[in-house]
């Protein structure tokens, strides 16, 4: 039986597996300097961090959508509605607070979060012969090695990061709840080991894939979110594991398959042109929104200190964050309607 590489062994252990395994590795090699990189460097961290990779990766989305001529043609009415309808609910969530309308993004993008890595594990799993008791156990351990961590924060003491603002998630302090959940975190990822050891000798077969994602979900989602306490390690962790692969799925399934079939957008490209374009196209628009945002919201990297938009923000906030919660709910069906 081969392994179920999504694209190739190489490409798949650098771009979809690895990220969550080097970032950890550059988090404990690094870590005595993490605190001097976040004070002196902040502003080129916030620009490769979050514009070049988390901003980024909501655009890849375009490339599997909007920028598909037959995808588009085939879910016009969908694609086209479901901005408005993102708008109207920003708009609405914002009418009972800032703090209403992050809080409420940000529980919608935590589970984004989880369903991409239990989306990736899926796809590494689909060659295997199933049973209810392979995928139960399988779906057990990539839900607790996201959200048991998620579960530390609402239960521990206050973190040093955020998901978007201060204050997002309801937190209930609780020791004996964490300490519950940890043997119960512990138990579920035993049994997960002990039953793949079991099937791997009864099948003379170890699926690499599934179990690297299974591995390195849990170890970036335990020591970004509760083994660390820090602003810098969370982001990278969280972000580089998120986007990285997300924006390499979409160019080996919908960039580099068409150019080789020499059908689509980037179909007269050669390869490499074809992932200098994508990389910059994704770049350039992810910079604009984060400029927009700076200028408009934020103010902290960039401001306009001649215009005061505050009165406007529960328009420009809905509005500005309109292709990030399309994201959130598209990703959500392209994938599973064409099966990836």
């Amino acid at each position: 039986m081969k392994q179920p590489w999504i694209h190739k062994a190489k490409t798949d252990l650098i771009f979809i597996i690895g990220p969550s395994f080097f970032v950890l590795a550059i988090v404990f090699l690094f870590q005595d300097y993490i605190t001097e990189i976040e004070n002196k460097y902040s502003f080129y961290t916030w620009l490769f961090l979050i514009v070049f990779i988390d901003v980024a990766h909501v655009y890849a989305t375009l490339f599997k959508t909007y920028f598909v001529a037959e995808e588009f043609k085939k879910n016009k009415k969908k694609l086209l509605l479901l901005p408005t309808i993102c708008f109207a609910i920003g708009i609405i969530l914002f009418s009972f607070g800032s703090l209403f309308f992050w809080s409420f993004l940000a529980y919608v993008a935590v589970f984004h979060f989880i369903r991409q890595q239990y989306g990736f594990m899926r796809l590494y799993a689909r060659n295997e012969q199933k049973t209810r008791l392979s995928v139960a156990i399988d779906n057990l351990a990539i839900y607790a090695s996201t959200g048991y961590p998620m579960l530390y924060w609402f239960l521990s003491s206050k973190r040093k990061f955020n998901w978007f603002v201060e204050n997002e998630f309801f937190r209930f302090q609780s020791a004996f709840l964490l300490e519950v959940l940890f043997w119960v975190y512990v138990v579920i990822m035993t049994i997960y080991v002990v039953y793949t050891v079991y099937k791997s000798i009864n099948n003379k077969f170890v699926n690499i894939p599934k179990n690297a994602i299974i591995l390195g979900t849990a170890l970036s989602w335990y020591f970004g979110i509760a083994y660390f306490n820090d602003d810098l390690i969370f982001t990278l962790l969280n972000v580089v594991s998120h986007g990285i692969p997300y924006m390499a799925l979409v160019y080996f399934r919908e960039i580099e398959n068409k150019t080789n079939q020499k059908s689509g957008v980037f179909s007269y490209l050669k390869s490499y042109n074809a992932i200098f374009i994508y990389v910059l196209i994704l770049i350039g628009i992810a910079f604009t929104e984060e400029f927009l945002w700076e200028i408009l919201v934020w103010n902290e990297n960039f401001s306009v200190t001649a215009f005061d938009f505050s009165s406007w923000q529960f328009l420009i906030v809905p509005l500005l964050s309109v292709p990030q919660f399309t994201h959130y709910l598209l990703d959500g069906f392209i994938w599973k309607s064409k099966k990836a």
